[in-house]
């Protein structure tokens, strides 16, 4: 088979590493992918936006099935414009993209079939926004831009003059472009956070192992937000009960509730979590796998990936077996320094073998290969993934193996599965 992945991140690395393990996978081409993924995957320079030029590819090249991994093909419909020439697809159509294409949607198919999430509103006046929040008088308080982000544009503002320069930012500034046309305003829920990415054909629901990613830049959860910094897997704060609670009053509710919206959804469902008093409730959907998470969760993955996506393309999840391994992983993210701001690339990447010789998996990001050196281009570089037995021992691999990759003003966390290893320890 010749597969089309969709996209150039640690993401698309680690799928391109599972689906690689089918005896059945001949070529892979990555579009556009990047420099460590060209050790594994033919590059095609074309930009995940470009559909027209995909679609020429793909019309001109045997592709026997394509994966979409990043949010913003989907949003534009590039899984409809594939199925139309034919081409067997894993990833939601246009219409079931929305859930994350528009965080006003998701908010109100949440509300309109009582799935558990915060109290909002929403706004697409930057004054009455403001005038909202002083009334509210409730901080913190959490401002959204209504479209994609690059998983930015969620501000959790502290105070009345922080909220007031979110919204103008997000609102006035254009900061994440016409995403920011409306905003929700929602309170902000206290508790665990959960990440839990989700098989389904639009019938059948499958559950991955939970993760728990860590968004913000710096030790201590200090610092702007990024696109993840480092998660870990299983979460620990995720129990038996809870995924049962979570089964029953979220992620089956979601899928009938997009099935009655006559837009049903096939693929990867990524359901972001808050563990609060009143139980679990929804902070986001996601229409695709989530990054870092992908990382931790596909290499504990046992049964066959590519078997899975089909199954989900020919709605017959319910037949296959999604197995996963009885062990841990931590995934840790290298980042240019001063990332998510603004970052120099072209840095020469070393020690990277002596990395994999540890057994820890390295994922490529942002990487190129310039004049037959790899060197860094983009705000995160690596990721690196150890799988062992417990959670100790995956959190102190990933950091042993990290230790040996070096690139100029290479920034990494250095308390990624701090707070989950108290909760493993207290059990």
């Amino acid at each position: 088979m010749n597969i089309l992945v969709v996209g150039g991140g640690g993401r698309e690395h680690a799928i391109i590493k599972k689906l690689r393990e089918n005896p059945n996978v001949k070529n892979i081409y990555a579009l556009p992918g990047n420099g460590g993924i060209s050790y594994e995957a033919t590059l095609i320079n074309i930009s995940p936006l470009d559909l027209d030029s995909i679609i020429n590819y793909v019309s001109e090249n045997t592709i026997d099935f394509a994966v979409i991994a990043p949010d913003d093909p989907l949003v534009l419909g590039l899984t409809d414009r594939l199925l139309e020439k034919g081409i067997p697809t894993f990833g939601p159509t246009k219409k079931a993209a929305i859930i994350e294409g528009s965080k006003v949607f998701s908010k109100q198919l949440m509300k309109k079939y009582n799935i558990p999430t915060a109290d909002y509103e929403i706004f697409d006046n930057p004054k009455d926004a403001i005038n909202y929040i002083k009334e509210k008088n409730r901080f913190p308080i959490v401002v959204k831009a209504d479209g994609l982000a690059l998983g930015k544009g969620v501000l959790i503002s502290q105070n009345l003059e922080e909220a007031q320069e979110a919204v103008n930012s997000i609102m006035v500034e254009r900061a994440f472009g016409d995403s920011g046309k409306r905003v929700v305003i929602e309170e902000f829920l206290q508790g665990p956070e959960v990440t839990v990415l989700a098989f389904t054909d639009s019938k059948t629901i499958v559950p991955m192992v939970s993760s728990m990613d860590h968004k913000r830049a710096l030790d201590g959860d200090l610092g702007l937000n990024t696109g993840g910094m480092g998660v870990i897997a299983p979460n620990p704060y995720y129990t038996d009960d809870i995924a049962r609670r979570c089964q029953e009053e979220i992620f089956i509710p979601t899928i009938n509730a997009m099935n009655n919206e006559d837009r049903p959804f096939k693929g990867c469902l990524y359901f972001g979590l808050m563990l609060t008093e009143e139980g679990p409730k929804v902070i986001e959907y996601n229409c695709r796998f989530g990054d870092p998470e992908a990382q931790v969760v596909l290499p504990l993955l046992e049964s066959d990936l590519l078997d899975i996506m089909q199954a989900v393309y020919e709605e017959r999840l319910n037949e296959v077996e999604v197995k996963f391994k009885d062990s841990a992983a931590c995934c840790l993210i290298a980042a240019s320094g001063g990332y998510p701001k603004d970052y120099k690339k072209g840095y020469k990447i070393t020690g990277l073998s002596d990395a994999i010789s540890t057994g820890a998996l390295i994922y490529h990001a942002g990487t190129k290969i310039v004049d037959n050196e790899l060197v860094t281009s983009g705000g995160r570089v690596l990721g690196v993934t150890a799988i062992k037995p417990t959670l100790e021992d995956a959190v102190s691999h990933a950091y042993k193996a990290m230790e040996k990759i070096h690139f100029e003003n290479m920034h990494y966390r250095k308390d990624i599965g701090k707070r989950a290893l108290t909760v493993v320890r207290r059990k």
